[in-house]
């Protein structure tokens, strides 16, 4: 469970060393330089860099060698930028490709901090609430009435609450690594997710600008198309995608074009196909699929301003939907209280 390299670390690096390249400096002086940037396990992986390079190996088959460090999509186009002497040219569209990245993920991020913050905030006061119903007494100089009726109180009642607090969220964080990696084959059901109302969609644009970005940076590196197809449905992180990979090498082979391989995987929409193929027709392949990249560049963060609008409301609508629960059980208790007070004594 080392750490990996973070968007942001692959994208200062490939930076760096791409702005260092195209100025003429030495490899080994760019990865020393390397060094003394970054986190301590960037700087050991970096190290490791130092040491491969002087004993002549490739730059791809030493970060190979970190301990998993690297990205699987850096290692690849390291690999290809070495093999056809575009390395240069390659780091700076992987810096370009790594920065679109930490810019969706940090507009996500800011746009639905608010409602996070407003969500503790809810629980802070429930938790406070059942403390105070075990701290506090009545009148009568017993325990206070459990307004929420949830049976908890004091300390051991908080605890409990964010005991199931924390059960829920590691349910959810739980499905979502088993999607991830793809347990049981739960990616198969990527198709019907993408039916889901404007989060569908939204994520759908997000995985095919990915698939864009690296199909079109392979390409420019002077990556096969066969390899470039295989590793673009790679860099989706999505074996429902990665299924595809057969089927569009096979269409290669027959002679078919970069949008007859991808109509051969039956996994992408019409349009994509369809702007891949005028592309094809107006100029070469590296430049019409960097057209068609940008273009679902674009796509990608309205998607994702989308998923945080989304994401936001589900929040809004849960804080809300707890408070209204808690109002109507304390004003139930509360009637009851009233009631039983209010009710005749019968006298025997």
């Amino acid at each position: 469970m080392t750490p990996r390299m973070t968007l942001v670390a692959a994208r200062d690096f490939c930076r760096r060393f791409g702005v260092g390249l195209r100025a003429g400096a030495d490899l080994l002086m760019l990865l020393n330089a390397e060094t003394k940037h970054g986190s301590t396990r960037h700087q050991n992986a970096m190290h490791g860099l130092v040491s491969g390079a002087r004993q002549g190996q490739p730059l791809a088959d030493i970060m190979r060698e970190q301990n998993r460090y690297f990205p699987p999509l850096l290692m690849t186009m390291t690999r290809v930028g070495e093999a056809t002497g575009k390395l240069e040219r390659t780091m700076l569209s992987l810096a370009d490709h790594y920065a679109l990245q930490v810019t969706l993920r940090r507009n996500f991020q800011r746009v639905i901090a608010w409602p996070m913050l407003q969500l503790v905030a809810a629980i802070g006061i429930v938790s406070l609430l059942i403390w105070l119903m075990g701290v506090l007494t009545s009148s009568t100089g017993g325990p206070m009435t459990d307004m929420l009726g949830f049976g908890l109180r004091g300390t051991s009642g908080v605890l409990i609450f964010w005991s199931y607090l924390a059960a829920f969220a590691a349910v959810l964080a739980a499905v979502v690594w088993a999607f991830r990696n793809n347990i049981g084959g739960l990616q198969n059901i990527v198709p019907l997710l993408y039916r889901v109302p404007m989060i569908g969609p939204a994520l759908q644009t997000i995985t095919l600008s990915r698939f864009a970005w690296t199909l079109s940076l392979a390409l420019e590196a002077g990556l096969d198309p066969i390899s470039s197809i295989k590793l673009s449905l790679d860099a989706t992180d999505n074996d429902y995608y990665r299924s595809g990979g057969p089927d569009s090498e096979v269409a290669i082979r027959q002679g078919s074009t970069l949008a007859g391989a991808l109509l051969a995987t039956h996994l992408f929409p019409d349009e994509l196909i369809t702007q891949v193929e005028i592309a094809e027709m107006s100029g070469t392949d590296a430049e019409s699929i960097d057209r068609v990249a940008q273009d679902y560049d674009e796509r990608a963060q309205a998607a994702m301003k989308t998923i945080a609008g989304v994401a936001t409301g589900v929040i809004w609508i849960s804080i809300v939907g707890f408070l209204i629960f808690l109002i109507m059980r304390l004003a139930m208790n509360i009637a009851g209280v009233y009631s039983e007070a209010l009710a005749p004594i019968n006298v025997r």
